[in-house]
């Protein structure tokens, strides 16, 4: 006799990413060439709002699985999250005319 066929029940993800966060991700890793349209695909893709959706990337950046999943995408965001950070306003060059 064979036993019944269940669906698998629901587990936790093995890499530690959600399948949000990895939409997130995939998100990040595009470009968009139309003002408004990362915002747009934010809302119908992933489904959660701008500010949402901001706030978890960031924490994204920091967690080590994010990391091991997209290394190029987080590398890059991470790095426009410091420069950005750090940077002083760039300003006249000093010259008088």
């Amino acid at each position: 006799m064979s036993e019944p066929v269940t669906a698998p029940a629901p587990s936790a993800p093995q890499d530690g990413l959600t399948e949000r966060d990895r939409m997130i991700l995939a998100l990040e890793s595009r470009t968009f060439r139309y003002v408004g349209a990362k915002e747009r695909a934010i809302r119908e893709e992933i489904g959660i709002s701008k500010v949402a959706y901001y706030v978890r990337l960031n924490a994204l950046l920091d967690d080590p699985s994010a990391l091991r999943a997209a290394p190029a995408v987080v590398n890059r965001l991470r790095d426009r999250r410091t420069s950005e950070d750090g940077a002083p306003p760039v300003r006249d060059s000093g010259r008088v005319a």
